[in-house]
This record gives C-alpha cells, sequence and structure tokens, in this order.
C-alpha cells in the first residue's frame, strides 16, 4: 500500500511543467472572448441608434425638401406668390419685434450684472476686511501674553543658569517648579497664538464667492420693462389700416402659406404697411419714454402668484376702461391688448425665469 502511495506521487511528479500555464492562458482567451463580445453588442446597439437617427434625419430632410418644393411652386404663379410673400414678411415682423425685445433684455441683464456684481464684490471686501480687522486684533491679542510668558521663562532660566555652587541645591529645584509652570504658560499662549495666526491665514486665502446671478427684484423689473417694451411696440402699430399684429400672429401660429391676403393689388397693399410697421417699430426715437410711461403703470398693477415668480400674473395686467391706446387711426378706441396673456411677441419665452 505504501509503495502505491509512492507511485502515485511519483504520478503526480511526472505531469508536464507546462500545464498550468496553458490553463492560464484558455483561461485568458476565454476572457477575452466574453470581453469582445461584450463590446461587439455596444457597438451593435451604437449602429442601431445611428441608424434610428440617420432615418430621422433623412425624414426631416424629406419634409423640408417638400415644403421648400410647395414654396417653389407657389412663387411661380403669380395668384400664390404674392399671399406667400406677405405670409412671411408678416413672420419676419413677429420675428423682428421679438427681436428687438430680447435684444433690450439682454442689454438690461447686461447692465444690472455688472452694477450687481460690483455691488457684490464690495460687499464681500467689507466683510473681508471686517473679519480681517477682528482677526488681526485677536492675533495682537494673543501676541502680548505669549511675548511676556517667554521672557519670563528666560528669566527664569538666566537665574537658574546663575546658580551653580552646591549650596544652591535646593533655590534651584524651586526655580525650576516655576520654569516647569513658565514653560507651561508659554505653550498655552503659543497656542493661542498659532490658531490667531491660523484664523488670519484662513480669511485671507479664502476665494471671492462667485456671483449668484440677478436678484429676484432685478429679473422682475427687467421682465416689467419687456412687458412695457411689447405694448409700447403694439402703440406703434395702431396707426396703420390693417390689424397688423393679428395677422402677424396667425402667420406665426401657421406652418404653411396662407391664401387669405386677397389679390395681387391688395398684397402689394399689405406688404407697404408691413414695411411701415417695421419702420416703426424699429424706430429708436422716443422708445425710452414710452417705455417709462407703460412700466409705471405696471409696477402699479402687477401682482406675482408667488414668492420666487419673475413674471407677473397674467390677469394682473387687464387694462381698465380708462386705459385706451393714446393714438390717432381706425384702432384708437380700442383697448390695449394685454400682451404678456395672449403671448405677443413671443414673451413667454423671452422673459427672465
Amino acid at each position: 500500500m505504501k509503495a502505491l502511495r509512492q507511485l502515485g506521487f511519483l504520478k503526480l511528479s511526472l505531469r508536464p511543467d507546462g500545464q498550468p500555464d496553458e490553463d492560464h492562458r484558455v483561461l485568458a482567451l476565454f476572457r477575452n472572448r466574453a470581453e469582445l463580445k461584450k463590446a461587439y453588442g455596444g457597438l451593435q446597439e451604437e449602429t442601431f441608434r445611428l441608424k434610428d437617427l440617420l432615418k430621422q434625419q433623412e425624414a426631416a430632410t424629406q419634409r423640408v425638401q417638400e415644403m421648400l418644393n410647395t414654396l417653389e411652386g407657389r412663387l411661380g404663379a403669380a395668384e400664390t406668390a404674392y399671399p406667400a410673400l406677405v405670409f412671411y414678411q408678416l413672420r419676419h415682423l413677429w420675428q423682428t419685434g421679438r427681436e428687438l425685445i430680447s435684444q433690450l433684455i439682454a442689454d438690461l441683464v447686461r447692465q444690472q450684472e455688472e452694477r450687481e456684481r460690483r455691488a457684490h464684490l464690495a460687499q464681500h471686501n467689507r466683510r473681508q476686511f471686517a473679519r480681517r480687522q477682528a482677526a488681526e486684533g485677536v492675533l495682537r491679542a494673543a501676541q502680548g501674553p505669549h511675548e511676556q510668558a517667554t521672557a519670563q521663562l528666560a528669566a527664569l532660566e538666566k537665574e537658574r543658569a546663575a546658580l551653580t555652587r552646591l549650596w544652591h541645591y535646593f533655590e534651584r529645584r524651586a526655580l525650576q517648579r516655576r520654569i516647569a509652570v513658565a514653560a507651561a504658560a508659554v505653550m498655552s499662549a503659543g497656542v493661542s497664538l498659532g490658531e490667531a495666526r491660523l484664523a488670519l491665514e484662513e480669511i485671507a486665502g479664502e476665494a471671492t464667492p462667485e456671483f449668484p446671478g440677478l436678484t429676484l427684484p432685478a429679473r422682475r423689473a427687467i421682465n416689467l420693462t419687456a412687458i412695457a417694451y411689447a405694448e409700447a411696440l403694439c402703440l406703434r402699430l395702431t396707426p396703420l389700416k390693417a390689424p397688423m399684429l393679428t395677422l402677424a400672429r396667425e402667420a406665426t401660429a401657421r406652418r404653411e402659406t396662407a391664401d387669405d391676403y386677397g389679390s395681387p393689388r391688395e398684397c402689394v397693399l399689405l406688404m407697404g404697411q408691413i414695411a411701415r410697421a417695421h419702420t416703426l417699430i424699429s424706430a429708436r426715437a422716443g422708445v425710452t419714454e414710452e417705455i417709462r410711461a407703460r412700466g409705471e403703470r405696471l409696477q402699479r398693477v402687477a401682482r406675482y402668484r408667488g414668492e420666487a415668480d419673475t413674471s407677473p400674473a397674467p390677469n394682473s395686467l387687464a387694462f381698465t376702461e380708462g386705459d385706451v391706446l393714446p393714438a390717432a387711426g381706425p384702432q384708437a378706441d380700442a383697448p390695449l391688448p394685454n400682451v404678456l396673456a395672449e403671448d405677443t411677441w413671443d414673451l413667454f419665452r423671452i422673459l427672465l425665469r
């Protein structure tokens, strides 16, 4: 039995030396195969996603091409070309009003941010100065006791150094106790001094806090100014014979060209009115006074649903019976539209949040 066991050990010892390495290589191959299959699956999913995006883009391109072909066909005939021109000029008029208000908001935001950023930095500097002054006072207060304790310890050590005779033994022991107390006082004063210095260094190393953005009152004021400008633009269009604002709103809401603008002659007259409307709303003369006049009323009547809202409730801007258009023309007796409730010039999209 013992001999058989020895033979068994002999058999085990005769296994090839390269077998463990071969096993490791097989395991590594299986592991690499699993990783390759996973990477291949991910690439397939990415390929399918890109194919879907390509199909969507092709469909969008096809729709745009169809719209261009339809527009080209409309422009090829006089009966449909003139309404198409009116349609896109009305859309451009609406976009012009929106861009004017957006530009006003951008200018006001830039100016107000500059003012509030300077005020924010000045306030931070004032706080830092006050904290630094307080920390320097604490440091000066800590330096006095530390210097006094250090001087006392040095005096005691000097006195002990002078006691070198044998009969000074008991005096040296008494003086050593006093030196220990003085050393503890120096250490305590040093801790206080180090803490004061560290506090001063922390204040000096603090970075300027990031500007948090426009305050809520500033955003509300800018939005009210934008609404006042929208009303002023509406007022400027009232002398025109055609209801230009209504036509522009309807054209913007549609995707395809409308044919209800009349004959070619009527379309030409309407395009003349549109050109005049562009001139009226783009004029810069008197715009500041118009905005101020409308803004004063808005500040009185504007109400907000929540404490964090930046835009007033549309129903709070409704006009009273006495608030009529101060302009001559066919619509002189009509009340001003509630530009916020009617989303005139796409106000909801351009007002600050």
